[in-house]
């Protein structure tokens, strides 16, 4: 029986890649039913992978349809009938060449939540143009504020476009129509692009610009590591520190962990002595391995922490006293973000395996087909 705050909720999702079934690992960890429907020939990008280590997938059922056919299109529109919320990334116009867009499927059901997921979004120039999540934060301006002044932009893995930008904001959107539909009893389309997702999440910046508080440079400003109170620093063993030391009484603690109280130093804000200092820093920290700074900044308000690799975050005492990490199936996944105190959310099962579940998840849904059916 599937716990959390969104347990009864019916959602289908189409196979896709990058921010769709991120998304719907999510609404699957906090209690949605999530069926998702798969081609029946398994989508790569160019490379074999192994479906037990796909955590998007965790806490989903796979039914595998071909929705290129009448019968594939009538079963899709069956579970449309049954469902809350569906998901989508397909290109525009895709689903509606289907025979599978809003209005064929509003037609079924008035008031489900139709979730679209794109990178330029449904309208506009570059609306059928192709990318990924490099091309869109590039786009929108977050690729170059991100990276070293003397070099080229660093790329930020896909979290901006993909899942910052894109699967977070789909989320927001379902879940705010979803609340709508509980007085209006309608449903609607949210078309959420990763385009807009990352303006959005750059609006803070954008205003600082706007207001002549931010350089339209990088590693220029206080929050892009141009600052020496705010960036990386490498230690004597190879490791690297991460400091963000913004407020004065931060930066009071990180001058007296590095030995520099009482020195006539030049203002924390003062830009002009940004690169100075920074080196000074850089040197200071280079003198000793990454133990020696975590022991003299335990316990204090400097805001220094080590820079974990993937390796080592599950041994954090941290992380682990948080259990932010849970077995399942013999694979250590993330632990279902956020907590809730009354409904908790749970992965209540391992990574749904490609048609692994087709029969069993359409009888739970009320949809039975004969023997004779044919097979997608």
């Amino acid at each position: 029986m599937k716990q959390g705050p969104l347990a009864g909720l019916r959602v289908l999702e189409m196979e896709a890649i990058g921010p769709v079934p991120w998304a719907g690992m999510m609404l699957a960890d906090m209690g949605a039913d999530v069926v998702r429907l798969d081609r029946p020939e398994a989508q790569h990008m160019g490379m074999q992978r192994d479906e037990r280590f796909q955590f998007n997938g965790r806490g989903k059922r796979s039914v595998l349809a071909d929705v290129k056919t009448p019968e594939g299109r009538a079963l899709v529109l069956d579970l449309v009938g049954r469902a809350d919320v569906l998901l989508e990334g397909l290109r525009p116009g895709v689903m509606e060449r289907l025979g599978l867009g809003p209005d064929d499927c509003l037609a079924h059901n008035p008031a489900l939540v139709y979730g679209r997921m794109t990178g330029w979004g449904q309208t506009g120039p570059l609306a059928q143009a192709v990318g990924h999540d490099i091309n869109y934060i590039a786009t929108t301006g977050a690729l170059h504020a991100i990276g070293p002044l003397d070099g080229p932009p660093a790329v930020p893995l896909n979290l901006i476009g993909d899942f910052g930008g894109g699967g977070m904001l789909l989320l927001v959107g379902v879940l705010a129509a979803l609340c709508e539909a509980r007085t209006s009893r309608k449903g609607q389309v949210v078309d959420a692009a990763m385009v807009d997702g990352c303006l959005a999440l750059l609006a803070p910046i954008f205003g600082q610009w706007q207001a002549g508080e931010w350089t339209d440079q990088r590693q220029s400003n206080w929050l892009d590591g141009g600052a020496p109170f705010y960036g990386t620093y490498a230690t004597s063993d190879g490791k690297y520190l991460a400091v963000g030391a913004i407020e004065p009484r931060f930066y009071a603690a990180l001058l007296k962990g590095l030995g520099l109280p009482g020195e006539p130093l030049p203002k924390q804000h003062d830009r002009s002595t940004w690169t100075a200092m920074r080196e000074r820093f850089s040197a200071i920290f280079r003198r000793h391995p990454c133990e020696h700074w975590l022991a003299v900044f335990a316990g204090t308000e400097a805001c220094v922490s080590p820079i974990l690799s993937l390796s080592d975050l599950a041994v954090h005492e941290h992380l682990a006293q948080r259990k932010n990490f849970v077995e399942v199936d013999g694979a250590l996944h993330p632990a279902p973000a956020p907590r809730f105190s009354r409904t908790p959310s749970q992965i209540a099962s391992g990574v749904a395996m490609r048609g692994s579940s087709t029969e069993a998840a359409l009888a739970s849904w009320g949809i039975r087909r004969s023997a004779s059916s044919p097979q997608d």
